[in-house]
């Protein structure tokens, strides 16, 4: 070999071919690599100039209503609830051109202030003209605001990521379409986080949707451009989805109601999820409002003979008013703490006012011990949605550009295996959860561990209905995840997850009810709060959560499958018994 090193070093010509090539390749490589950002920057500014067009169309069509004189008094008919509006426009008080023009000038200042919207849907103009050859469905000239990934025929849905931008929707999807057989007005699409996969509302396409009652904190995600928009008056109902707690968390962050029906009861065709193919957690659809009634009313029109003719799959079950309607009191199970994530003070108290409340109303309250939640988290939950190792969300935010305040969920994912097994064995002995997530993000070995894990889910799942049916219980409460969160840091609190992706586990009905707010008392305790381990994210999580007298606190209900018109019965009941305390 000595032969062969003087022979290089009698060649420097070689040497500084292989130096040259070296670099000039490494050279290279900045310099796709810089190309191909500009390429990525270029398709966003291209994405938002089309959302500034598309706002811009929808401002000259209000004040085309308005040159007609179809716009009407535009204060009173935002100040109306749902059912109000309904019968007004039943009995032809109003028309749908002057309502959908109040919705659409003040969605329009809402998003000046909140940036909740993410595209005008021109279309609702020609509905409008329909509307007098159509016979009147029950959602007759409502205006309803649309989440991003819900498709909408010759729209994007766009999910943040720049992987779906300019691949517009070929038709509705099944729930857009049966919406506008009601005679629903889907009139613009809202914010949404980078994937989905955040309880924070921003992507680096349109930017971060902020809270309508402090503009320094996040409306939620990923449905929180819907939350912001209809807690701000912008929208009177919205459709939102739900994987883990999408739906439920941008309601309780921003004061309002949303609601998760169980999966399959309604249709999700024409849905673009975040992790396509996993059948651990259920993804589910449902309605956000000011008022559960809108959410009754909402699904009593979605569940009707268009959307089982639409998607068979869905099963042919009509809303029950009856259950709906029912005075019967309840044998109520509550928990205050999973025993996985320590709540904030004003969670818990929200738990136990509104539990005092409801007995005081004569309703039975049962204590109930959640069903092994860090075991489900670890093994079900975690290890469901990265079953492919990430391979899938990671392949869909390649080439793109990571939205800054989601770095660190992107980053737990892009670790290697080997990393992450030994990141597990480390961490094990001084903070388990940390050390089980990491495990959790390892996936499944083989499809022989993915098969058992999914008989293992449906054990757990039976285990949990045996446990709850031996109670008695009816439905059950527990904590909503709140306050909201300050801007920007949700994303690195995607562990606090497990108060609302149980549900989604089990494919229970659940839904979110605001209860209160925030007050002094919260936050003295606060002071003391070092949750189970003192780490990182519960120190990230006091944080966030401090500071916050006057924001909107929750509770989330819920119930066995299919009992969807019983978990709204609940909430209806919750609202009613809290009313005051939502006053103050």
């Amino acid at each position: 070999m000595t032969w062969m090193r003087d022979e290089f070093f009698q060649m420097p010509w070689l040497y500084e071919a292989i130096v040259g090539s070296v670099c000039g390749g490494a050279a290279m490589l900045l310099a796709l690599r810089w190309l191909e950002r500009r390429r990525c920057l270029e398709d966003f500014r291209k994405a938002r100039s089309g959302r500034e067009r598309a706002l811009g169309e929808m401002e000259r069509a209000v004040s085309q209503l308005e040159e007609s004189k179809r716009s009407g008094d535009r204060e009173s008919i935002l100040s109306l609830s749902l059912h109000e509006l309904h019968e007004k426009l039943q009995s032809g008080f109003l028309t749908p051109d002057s309502v959908l023009h109040a919705y659409m000038d003040k969605a329009l200042q809402v998003n000046k202030e909140l940036n909740c919207l993410t595209d005008f849907l021109p279309e609702c103009q020609n509905q409008l003209q329909s509307f007098k050859e159509k016979k009147k469905g029950l959602l007759y000239g409502i205006p309803i605001s649309i989440k991003d990934n819900v498709d909408c025929k010759g729209h994007d849905s766009t999910c943040g990521l720049r992987t779906f931008l300019n691949q517009p929707a070929t038709k509705d999807s099944v729930i857009v379409q049966v919406l506008k057989k009601q005679g629903a007005v889907p009139f613009v699409k809202t914010n949404v986080p980078q994937s989905l996969l955040s309880y924070e509302c921003c992507n680096p396409i349109f930017g971060q949707t902020v809270n309508p009652h402090n503009t320094k904190r996040t409306s939620g995600g990923s449905s929180g451009g819907e939350a912001s928009m209809i807690a701000a008056g912008g929208s009177i109902l919205g459709i939102g989805t739900d994987i883990g707690g999408s739906i439920r968390v941008p309601a309780s962050f921003c004061g309002i109601c949303g609601f998760k029906a169980t999966g399959k009861r309604l249709s999700t065709i024409g849905l673009r999820v975040s992790v396509p193919g996993q059948k651990a957690v259920t993804a589910g659809i449902g309605p956000l409002a000011r008022d559960v009634d809108s959410l009754a009313f909402c699904m009593k029109a979605l569940l009707c003979e268009d959307m089982f003719r639409l998607d068979p799959t869905v099963p042919p079950i009509p809303f029950n008013d009856e259950v709906y309607s029912s005075s019967k009191p309840l044998r109520i199970g509550y928990y205050e703490c999973d025993g996985y994530w320590l709540p904030s003070a004003s969670m818990k108290r929200a738990v136990m006012e509104t539990k005092q409340l409801l007995e005081q109303a004569g309703h039975t309250l049962i204590p109930f011990a959640p069903l092994k939640t860090s075991f489900a988290m670890k093994e079900f939950i975690l290890k469901g949605i990265s079953a492919d190792r990430a391979t899938t969300i990671l392949e869909r935010i390649k080439g793109d550009i990571i939205d800054p305040r989601l770095k660190d969920l992107f980053y737990v994912h892009s670790i290697p295996l080997i990393l992450k097994k030994i990141l597990y064995i480390l961490m094990k002995p001084f903070n388990p959860r940390m050390a089980d997530i990491c495990w959790g993000l390892c996936g499944v070995r083989s499809i022989s561990d993915l098969w058992k894990q999914h008989v293992a889910i449906e054990a757990y799942c039976e285990e949990y209905i045996s446990l709850w049916t031996s109670k008695n219980l009816d439905v059950l409460l527990c904590p909503a995840l709140g306050p909201a969160f300050l801007a920007g840091i949700a994303g690195k609190l995607t562990v606090t997850a497990s108060y609302n992706m149980i549900f989604n586990l089990l494919n229970f009905p659940a839904g979110v009810v605001p209860v209160g707010k925030v007050i002094e008392k919260d936050e003295d305790e606060m002071k003391d709060y070092v949750g189970y381990y003192n780490d990182y994210w519960e120190k990230t999580f006091k944080k966030n959560v401090s500071d916050a007298i006057g924001l909107p606190i929750a509770v989330q209900c819920v119930a066995l499958p299919w009992q969807d018109e019983l978990c709204l019965r609940f909430m209806k009941e919750v609202e009613r018994v809290t009313q005051k305390n939502r006053a103050i």
